[in-house]
């Protein structure tokens, strides 16, 4: 078994209280005058064990202090020591402040009744008020240190509490900011898809077409689509950007599709999807149009616009509706169109559309469904179905 090693504040501590003690000794200068050993020698060996304690107040705090309560015993029976006396109730103090939690709360109890007990005996024992003197100093030595040290204890604590919760907000912050770029991330993300994915998709069906066929007319119609689109798609692409790049905080942000532009955005579609045999209807059977929450007709506009690029790149030929209904609690959307092989070119899908569209309805608490369905006929036909509530807060991003 090894000794835990002294820390050289601590040994300097002992080294300095030893010298000073010898220094008062030489000097005679002592804390009594009669005491039960009169030797001359007698005080310097409590003194030394104060010394090597003190050297070990804050590696063995607890036996450094049980060590020192036998020496300042023991320097009772002496002519005493004030540098034995000083160094003990150092002590006490590192005993509170770096002994073990139960150490801590022992301490300052124990001392206590220790310093009630001493003025209580020498009461009885002497019948004179000097005993209180006794009992003053006796608390001087032993409970105030210990008091001292509870206050510094408590404190320390506090603080190391604070700065652990300061560093778990910190932290906390930092997982929020990253989770806040990952969710803008995402929702930037969806928001590139749609609103270029449109126009990327009449392109690609429109020039296979240009390349399929050999006839001017329709190859000049399908350029002219091509032209159309793409200026399109780049003007929403440098809105996007834009936005993006934008930090200075002192611009208006940038309108957001309502569904005031639902039947603009229905007839471009129905101009790119006319070459592959696709007749698009929108019913729009509200009443009113006043009363949604800008989040709400971004969602809606944004599902429609993916659900069409979508029937525009693997619907079969035939109708597509686009169904909007204003109903008690929430706004209902459907896109319907048919389901099966088409002939003529195809546009090729991410599979981002259908979970772009699902995160939408799910961020506003809504309830998605998208599948094949049969109608009363018995045809197959694909639907996409949004219902969204109509308590939406506006501050909520879509």
């Amino acid at each position: 078994m090894t000794l835990p090693r002294p820390l050289r504040f601590d040994l300097l501590m002992g080294l300095l209280g030893f010298s000073c003690g010898l220094l008062l000794w030489s000097f005679g200068l002592y804390t009594t005058g009669d005491r039960l050993l009169d030797q001359r020698w007698a005080p310097l060996i409590p003194l030394a064990v104060m010394a090597v304690m003190e050297a070990l107040r804050r590696t063995l705090p607890r036996t450094a202090l049980a060590v020192g309560t036998l020496a300042i015993v023991a320097d009772q029976i002496t002519y005493g020591n004030l540098i034995t006396i000083l160094m003990f109730t150092d002590l006490v103090y590192a005993a509170v402040v770096y002994g073990p939690p139960a150490t801590a709360r022992r301490v300052p109890y124990t001392t206590g009744l220790v310093t009630v007990a001493v003025t209580v005996g020498f009461l009885v024992w002497w019948q004179d008020a000097i005993a209180l003197l006794v009992g003053a100093l006796t608390g001087m030595i032993s409970f105030m240190p210990a008091m001292t040290g509870a206050v510094v204890r408590n404190h320390r604590e506090a603080a190391d509490a604070a700065r652990l919760r300061a560093e778990q907000t910190a932290l906390l912050a930092e997982m929020d900011r990253a989770q806040a770029v990952v969710t803008e991330r995402a929702r930037m993300a969806r928001e590139l898809h749609d609103m270029v994915a449109n126009h990327l998709s009449a392109i690609a069906i429109h020039s296979t077409a240009a390349l399929s066929l050999d006839e001017p007319a329709t190859t000049r119609q399908a350029l002219t689509v091509i032209r159309e689109n793409s200026v399109a798609g780049l003007s929403e692409m440098r809105r996007l950007i834009g936005i993006l790049r934008d930090s200075s905080g002192d611009t208006e942000p940038a309108a957001a599709p309502t569904l005031a532009g639902l039947d603009a955005l229905v007839d471009q579609a129905r101009a790119n999807a006319r070459p592959s045999g696709l007749d698009l209807v929108l019913e729009d059977t509200r009443e009113s149009a006043a009363g949604l929450p800008a989040p709400v007709e971004l969602a809606v506009y944004r599902i429609v616009q993916e659900s069409l690029t979508n029937a525009l790149k693997h619907a079969a030929p035939g109708e597509v509706l686009v169904v909007l209904a204003r109903e008690p609690e929430a706004l209902r959307v459907e896109v319907t169109s048919r389901y099966g092989e088409r002939p003529g070119p195809t546009a090729p899908g991410s599979g981002a559309g259908l979970v772009g569209m699902r995160e939408r309805v799910e961020l506003l608490g809504g309830a998605f469904e998208a599948g094949p369905v049969t109608d009363h006929d018995g045809r197959k036909l694909w639907q996409v179905r949004a219902e969204l509530p109509m308590d939406v807060r506006d501050e909520e991003q879509a």
